[in-house]
């Protein structure tokens, strides 16, 4: 049983309450912002907890066994110091979140309920919504190393070793948004950059990156299409570069990259096909426990 801050306990048992909840936000880069669904600011342990900040949250949800606790903050970029730029650099995920209740009349008073970290942040024209997960989260990613048949290395870390150069492009045409194409790249085949890496070294967006979802040619120029949109247009004559990807198979790192040694996967693994075959009596299919590849 959570015991509950004596001055909040004697507040609480009162005819009437001044309550409040405030959100001290903690960043990996070591910023911490804090936040408050009261009307005036907040001070709780030397942070200043902003008051019309826009930020709104609702119902948090939890259960007992592993279940991921979970709610969602929404709240208006730029009023609440939260601005699209910094959630696209990614300097929010992650991000530890303690949510307190508070006696605004006394902020003394007051218990921390809960200690969340930020999952997804959803983004739209003014706004933006961001998921807060529990401790329970950890246990549904990947520790450790997997048997798996596609490789377990990112393209270029220290595992995969490969060099990983990327090209200097100008973009020839776009959308603003999802989409660049960019001209002055014959040599290199359609398909390279799918998986790989667009970082923008000029222009509104100079210092964004992003994966790309596709790259194919279309009328001479190769075309980007990018799983996120840039937080500002993108537009003609901005520098960036591309970085290759790889689809993790086996057949890639040996025939594109020449890497098959340092492969960090396992292709030999029978996948699921094979392991719902059934034996028959013409013996047609291998069973005897013997190598499938020789």
């Amino acid at each position: 049983m959570r015991a509950v801050h004596p001055g909040l306990a004697a507040h609480l048992a009162g005819a009437v309450t001044t309550l409040a909840r405030c959100w001290t936000l903690n960043r990996a880069d070591g910023v911490v912002m804090g936040f408050t669904d009261h009307d005036r600011d907040l001070v709780i342990d030397g942070v200043v907890h902003k008051a019309r900040s826009g930020l709104e949250a609702s119902e948090a949800q939890s259960e007992l066994g592993f279940a991921v606790a979970s709610l969602d903050v929404a709240g208006v970029l730029h009023s609440a110091g939260i601005t699209e730029a910094d959630i696209s650099r990614g300097l929010y995920d992650d991000a530890e979140v303690a949510i307190h209740i508070v006696d605004w009349s006394e902020p003394a008073n007051r218990q921390r309920l809960d200690v969340l970290t930020i999952g997804e942040i959803t983004r739209g024209d003014t706004g933006f919504t961001a998921e807060l997960r529990g401790a329970g989260h950890r246990h549904d990613e990947e520790r450790g190393r997997l048997y798996a048949m596609r490789c377990g290395a990112d393209l270029g870390d220290a595992r995969c070793t490969v060099a990983v150069d990327p090209l200097a492009a100008t973009i020839a045409a776009t959308d603003g948004r999802g989409w660049i194409a960019v001209a002055g790249l014959a040599a290199v085949p359609a398909g390279r950059f799918t998986g790989g890496r667009l970082a923008v070294l000029g222009g509104a967006n100079a210092g964004h990156a992003v994966e790309i979802r596709r790259h194919h040619l279309d009328d001479g120029l190769h075309r980007i299409e990018l799983w996120l949109d840039a937080p500002r247009p993108m537009a003609i004559g901005d520098a960036v570069s591309l970085s290759p990807g790889c689809d993790k198979s086996f057949a890639t790192c040996r025939d594109r990259f020449g890497n098959s040694v340092n492969f960090q996967g396992f292709p030999h693994i029978p996948g699921s096909d094979f392991l719902f075959q059934v034996a028959t009596e013409d013996g047609g299919q291998a069973f005897d426990g013997g190598s499938l590849f020789r």
